[in-house]
């Protein structure tokens, strides 16, 4: 069989898991909780790893600084230069700290990300942000963990854990990235 003769996996739609309004008061809670665990935002950064980490942690960096009254760093982080499932020929990249945004050294970092699953985005985005300095501390912050971790890696901050089985995916819609604000549970049919 060719490659173009492959079908990608049909998805069948199981449901929906939250709304946008459901997203934006999950938002407002980790927020405070964020505030809460660092005894405010003044040492605080927060980094997206794009792509839907990057309009969470600039929507949470919105609301710490209406709780705090001072702005609160946000930062984007690439990572797919970093994953452990992309091929280790060819020379690696040089990373500069421009593209977070801001000097992550002596700071409590808050890393974000929609889902968290096997751990190996997470593992991949530690690696990027440590070529960018030693931050005090990172916290990883999720919207959804559904398990089945490969790694030794538990989010600080979780919007929501959704036990899922292996032929169900989370699908995370948000408005700044897919014009639509939801969380959808699909599974793959063979």
């Amino acid at each position: 069989m060719s490659q173009d003769t492959v079908k990608k996996p049909e998805i069948r739609e199981k449901g929906r898991l939250m709304s946008a309004s459901e997203i934006e008061r999950t938002l407002v809670r980790l927020a405070h909780e964020i505030v809460e665990k660092n005894n405010g935002g003044e040492n605080l950064g927060l980094i997206g790893i794009k792509r839907r980490g990057v309009p969470l942690a600039k929507r949470i960096g919105e609301l710490i600084a209406n709780i705090e009254k001072h702005p609160v760093d946000t930062g984007v982080l690439d990572i797919s230069f970093y994953r452990d499932d992309l091929s280790t020929d060819g020379p690696r990249p040089t990373v500069t700290p421009a593209e977070v945004g801001f000097d992550v050294t002596g700071r409590d970092i808050v890393l974000m990300d929609d889902v968290l699953y096997t751990g190996r985005t997470i593992r991949a985005a530690l690696d990027a942000l440590f070529d960018h300095g030693r931050p005090k501390s990172v916290q990883l912050l999720v919207l959804i963990d559904r398990g089945h971790r490969e790694l030794p890696i538990e989010a600080t901050f979780v919007g929501r854990s959704i036990p899922t089985s292996s032929r169900e995916i989370i699908e995370v819609k948000l408005n700044e990235v897919d014009d639509q604000e939801q969380v959808l549970l699909v599974e793959r049919v063979d």
